[in-house]
């Protein structure tokens, strides 16, 4: 948990609000005290103000370039360097990619290893990126000859839905093996999605994993959120998701 994110509270849109009421069959589910301090509010407030005007920055940064940037989000392991290791095989859009991770440069080197460009952020304790980070990222990559560009976030299911990084679209990734009731579990990462990328598709049949639920929940979640399955063993799902981003960043130019 970060010291100053917030991340113990569910923050909705831009108010921060109790993440549920209590019901009378709910009676043993604690609220956290924060909520009514007031002080505790108060300096989450001003921090994600402050980052919304930085994250603002970055995205009139990368306009400035037409450039459309994903903020890519999932908990470890799910599969999003893996995807981007691979995606440029199956796209004409060039993209450098600005890594997030506690500590090492492992994912970016990666991606380097492929030809891509990509620039490492190491966060130390902090459970996700931040508009600053990004801003910071930025000028270690060039910008001119991109169509697009990825932030691949810390690995977190919770805080990284909270705060705006500066970019157009959220693209969260669920795996199979984490299981279809996580989409419930953790709501607000699924609600700010714009697409999600059902990974690890070909290990389908070895888990107890529905695809249908997972649509179903996600619907109640998110009306408009568009669900590709992906394995990066099957090309035909890689252009599913190369076409998505050309789609979006048409939409844009």
């Amino acid at each position: 948990m970060c010291q100053d994110c917030g991340c113990s509270i569910t923050r909705h849109d831009h108010s921060l609000s109790p993440s549920h009421s209590h019901s009378n069959t709910d009676q043993n589910i604690a609220t956290n005290p924060q909520l009514n301090d007031k002080k505790t509010l108060s300096v989450i407030h001003k921090i994600l103000d402050k980052n919304d005007i930085e994250a603002q920055h970055n995205r009139d940064h990368f306009e400035s370039k037409s450039i459309t940037a994903f903020n890519l989000m999932s908990s470890p392991g799910s599969g999003k360097t893996t995807l981007l290791e691979h995606l440029h095989l199956h796209t004409d859009l060039k993209y450098a990619v600005i890594e997030g991770d506690l500590e090492t440069s492992r994912d970016a080197d990666r991606l380097k290893a492929k030809g891509i460009n990509a620039f490492q952020i190491q966060t130390g304790a902090a459970c996700h990126l931040d508009a600053f980070m990004v801003h910071s990222a930025l000028h270690h990559i060039d910008l001119e000859p991109l169509d697009i560009c990825f932030v691949e976030n810390v690995g977190n299911l919770v805080c990284p839905a909270s705060y705006d990084v500066g970019t157009h679209k959220n693209v969260v990734l669920l795996s199979v093996p984490e299981g279809d009731d996580k989409i419930e579990k953790y709501p607000v990462m699924f609600r700010r999605a714009d697409v999600v990328l059902i990974t690890k598709a070909d290990l389908m049949q070895h888990f107890d994993f529905s695809i249908e639920e997972a649509k179903v929940q996600l619907k109640k979640l998110n009306p408009n959120v568009e669900l590709i399955e992906v394995s990066t063993k099957d090309p035909a799902s890689l252009r599913n998701v190369a076409t998505w981003l050309a789609n979006q960043h048409g939409a844009k130019a």
